[in-house]
């Protein structure tokens, strides 16, 4: 039986950033669990880092800890443990005796006290060490996350036995017998002794108690025992997260308890099934996110059960089921909570690197050997909880394929419970899939075989979300299983090639893929997402941690300095609703596509460092950003998602609208009957409607429902109307804005008001007095950026720095629209103040100017909003005074829009605009301050 003494409380402490050795006196004291950081020890770090959170006492080095503590007389001679359960390197002395080390990231440190503990007042000492890792350790270290603290956190304790117990319990649920083996190391061995294992069900509407039965043990160090829990007993999944305590008690032959151990898990079975996974033989679809343990308030991962849940139970109002966690292991309250909650769990091994053997010059083998350690010890320590279903050895690893190999080869023999993959991205623009592995992720099976929707310009090709006309036809079933096999250019076949690399480059050897790369096992898309928002610097007041925006109060000095600080919320808001509308359509194309088993976004949350990369529909502290409610997000991010497949978004009265409805569903219960009802509407008014009826069953992941088509009527002018679907009777539904266009419209090219060049003909009209439209040809302006609808990838210093030194185009690094959308030159093109789908022509064919350089008081009709590096004052569509003229400057190849309807309808409100009354610009500007930027 398992007797703790807590450990925590007050410890005397010692920083020791030399690391020269321990001085007595201790002088300070430190409340462990706890960093030293978070305790505010050591010097004030002064420094603002731009690219990360900023650790307000940053320390690296040894921290040296000390108590004291008394064994009572009942636990003399017994076998004791010390439990570190999250920590460094550690070094443990008791009474002055050293115990040795230990140095895993991902798992708790368990010293052996040897010969048990006397009667009376004992001295512990513990030095943490976060230095010199035997490997980088991934984000489980690293400044970019939780940073790379110092100290112990959860729970520290002495640990008691008897004489005869259990060590290293693992439990192997059976779900198609209804069963658990347990395996398990004895310690203290009579064959007269005997096993009383019994279970009780909980987490559900009702309780299930199997029978108990008693296993006689015999002189075998290592127990194995299968335990029935019978026909009723209850699976465990996302649907129906139901769990078992199960009771293990040692007893002699006299029926006296030696040892009690308590497990809980989950009769479940996670499974690859084709392009799917399955639990418990229903197919799943993985909706996950990406988790480097950003915990701002304390800078470390908690290790408590509410919190896990908090942020989990959060999660899963968003639709996610599944985590990934990138180069790191959560602690064991994080898959206790999503044992509770029905999350699947991907853990990763700390590494991002290059996995080598033994005739590459650069064999690390004594950082192998970690890591593979590392992983034992993953699978040990946290290997009983149902959620914990897939394993990864890295992330965007790179090396020897044998070598991985190998490594997926002992991990499955060790332990068949999760499923593995050879890491996360591996190999990059060379894929390969693996014999050992279960399941693949990544982003590409080739150059231009790309399975997601976004992609910096590093990795270029782009994703259609960056690239394409609007529509919601993409899907990536051509891309993973191709219907017409030719030879496919990879980048560097062969050859060595410069690749990104956390925030940097790295050159690596690329070996031809020899045939085309075709999938036999579930497909996850790697990092989707990473639509950037422009800081909200309300937040930095939350960062009351040892964390400071030190960041966020730099970038908010650089806006102020370029005289656009009241626009910083504006900024925010609008780079956010584009956000999310990339979210919706990269998450509904993941949803489409039916060779695909799920996706991993990059990310619901913000990631706090990596340039400081704001992609988050919810803050760093996992806090809603006001731009989504979590039921909108679920109807396009959810187990059941309804889809309307189209062409266009733009539509001129006379012409047919024509879409195909279809249904996502992996909620594992029939859907009987399921009737689609549809509407267009604009407002209350509905102007075209229908049903559809359909039978889904359990095996109806993917349901097509039936066919939209009707003719669009004659708007008064343009307008937007909805598309709404829903599933009468469930909470299923979507709408898709539409725009329609009157078919009259017509735009007078020969117009006198209308010129493309600012020449001194131009100027002497100006000088007149005449009001102009000016559209100067994009390609010709100097001082401009790049047009693009899409809002930056990532964050633009990282990827700007990475695509230099490789040499690569860098990203335009712009974050949509803000628009004064109540302007009356927009009057004939009604629009919100964020960039929407009538924009995308717009936006694409133009290049926005440059006005730095010009009156603080001119201020676009239509500004594009920069990132936070450059913080440019961009002009989409300004206007001024010229003299005596009026002059609407817009910078866009009116050639290339004006055969679509929303070209041609844009450009008849600049015109009517400018002939106008309304047209009285009220900053003016020198001929010459034009001509410079035009």
């Amino acid at each position: 039986m398992l007797t703790t003494l807590n450990l925590a409380g007050i410890w005397e402490l010692q920083l020791d950033g030399e690391k020269s050795g321990l001085q007595t006196p201790f002088t300070d004291t430190m409340a462990l669990p706890g960093t030293t950081s978070h305790a505010q020890k050591g010097k004030r770090n002064e420094a603002a880092e731009i690219g990360s959170l900023t650790d307000e006492y940053r320390f690296e080095g040894y921290a040296w800890f000390s108590r004291t503590f008394e064994v009572d007389a009942s636990l003399v001679g017994l076998p004791c443990f010390l439990y570190l359960e999250r920590t460094r390197v550690t070094t443990v002395w008791v009474d002055g005796e050293e115990l040795g080390s230990r140095n895993s990231l991902s798992t708790p440190h368990v010293y052996e006290i040897s010969g048990g503990l006397a009667a009376g007042m004992h001295t512990i000492l513990i030095r943490v060490d976060n230095t010199n890792y035997p490997t980088k350790g991934g984000h489980l270290t690293s400044p970019d996350t939780q940073t790379n603290w110092n100290g112990i956190t959860g729970r520290i304790e002495l640990q008691f036995t008897g004489q005869r117990y259990l060590q290293n319990v693992q439990v192997y649920p059976d779900a198609a017998s209804r069963s658990v083996t347990v395996k398990a190391r004895r310690v203290g061995i009579s064959s007269a002794d005997k096993l009383v294992v019994s279970a009780s069900g909980f987490n559900g509407d009702s309780e299930h108690r199997p029978e108990a039965q008693t296993f006689s043990l015999s002189d075998d160090r290592e127990v194995v025992i299968t335990y029935p829990l019978g026909e009723d007993g209850r699976l465990w999944s996302e649907f129906d997260p139901y769990l078992y305590k199960l009771n293990l008690r040692l007893v002699d032959e006299e029926g006296t308890l030696l040892d009690v151990t308590e497990i809980v898990f989950g009769l479940r079975a996670f499974q690859a099934d084709g392009d799917k996974f399955t639990i418990n033989g229903v197919r799943t679809f993985l909706r996950g996110k990406h988790d480097g343990l950003i915990f701002p308030l304390t800078g470390y991962a908690p290790t408590t059960v509410d919190e896990w849940l908090r942020v989990l139970t959060i999660a899963k109002s968003y639709g996610i089921n599944h985590y990934r966690f990138h180069t790191c292991c959560p602690p064991e309250a994080a898959f206790t909570a999503a044992d509770l909650l029905g999350i699947y769990m991907e853990p990763e091994l700390p590494f991002w690197g290059t996995v080598t053997d033994e005739s590459d010059p650069n064999h690390n083998a004594a950082e192998q050997e970690y890591l593979i350690q590392e992983g034992f010890s993953m699978l040990e320590s946290f290997g009983n909880h149902p959620s914990f279903v897939m394993m990864s050895l890295g992330n965007e690893l790179w090396g020897s394929k044998s070598r991985l190999s190998e490594i997926l080869d002992a991990y499955k023999a060790f332990d068949d419970r999760p499923l593995y993959t050879q890491g996360s991205n591996n190999f990059q623009f060379v894929p390969d899939i693996l014999p050992e592995e279960d399941f693949f992720c990544g982003v590409r099976f080739s150059r231009d075989r790309l399975f997601r929707g976004s992609y910096a310009m590093c990795d270029a090709p782009q994703g259609h979300v960056q690239t394409d006309m609007p529509s919601t036809r993409k899907d990536y079933d051509e891309q993973i299983q191709p219907s017409v096999f030719g030879k496919a250019s990879e980048e560097g076949s062969g050859n060595s090639i410069q690749i990104q690399y956390g925030t940097g480059t790295k050159t690596v050897q690329a070996s031809a893929v020899e045939e085309q790369l075709i999938p036999r096992i579930p497909v996850v898309s790697h990092e989707i997402g990473q639509y950037a928002t422009f800081p909200n610097f309300a937040e930095i007041e939350k960062y009351t941690g040892p964390l400071k925006a030190r960041n966020f109060e730099t970038f908010r000095k650089r806006l102020e300095d370029k005289g656009l600080g009241h626009l910083a919320e504006a900024y925010f808001w609008n780079s956010g609703q584009l956000a999310v509308d990339c979210y919706k359509e990269e998450l509904e194309a993941a949803f489409r596509s039916r060779k695909l088993a799920g996706f991993q976004l990059l990310d619901l949350q913000d990631f706090s460092g990596q340039g400081t990369a704001l992609v988050g529909v919810l803050d760093a502290f996992m806090d809603s950003k006001g731009l989504v409610t979590p039921e909108e997000w679920r109807t396009f991010c959810s187990d059941a998602v309804l889809l309307a497949r189209f062409d266009k978004y733009h539509f001129t009265a006379g012409e047919r609208f024509n879409a195909h409805v279809e249904l996502a569903y992996f909620r594992g219960i029939p859907l009987n009957p399921a009737e689609v009802v549809w509407n267009v509407a604009e407002g209350g008014t509905i102007l075209a409607e229908g049903k559809f009826a359909a039978e889904v069953s359990n095996d109806d992941n993917y349901v097509d429902f039936g066919d939209i088509s009707f003719v669009v009527p004659e708007p008064a002018g343009m307008t937007q109307v909805t598309l709404s679907l829903a599933i009468t009777g469930t909470d299923i539904r979507k709408t898709y804005p539409l725009w329609l266009y009157p078919s009259g419209v017509i735009v007078d090219e020969s117009a006198e008001q209308w010129v493309t060049a600012l020449n001194p003909s131009v100027l002497a009209r100006l000088a007149q007095g005449e009001s102009l439209l000016l559209t100067p040809d994009p390609a010709r302006l100097e001082s401009a950026v790049d047009g693009t609808y899409c809002t930056d990838f990532w964050c633009y210093p990282m990827f700007r720095s990475i695509s230099e030194s490789m040499n690569k185009p860098v990203p335009v690094g712009t974050m949509g629209l803000l628009i004064d959308h109540l302007h009356p030159a927009l009057r004939h093109f009604p629009s919100a103040s964020h960039s929407t789908y009538p924009w995308w022509s717009i936006a694409t064919h133009s290049r926005p100017i440059i006005l730095d350089d010009l009156s603080q008081a001119l201020s676009p009709i239509v500004q594009t909003i920069d990132n936070f590096e450059r913080n440019h004052k961009l002009g989409l569509l300004f206007e001024c005074r010229v003299g005596a003229g009026r002059l609407l400057v817009c910078p866009l190849n009116t050639e290339a829009v004006i055969g679509t309807p929303e070209g041609k309808q844009f450009l008849h409100s600049l015109i009517e605009y400018v002939r106008s009354e309304d047209f009285d610009p009220q900053v003016e500007l020198a001929p010459s301050e034009l001509q410079a930027i035009l």
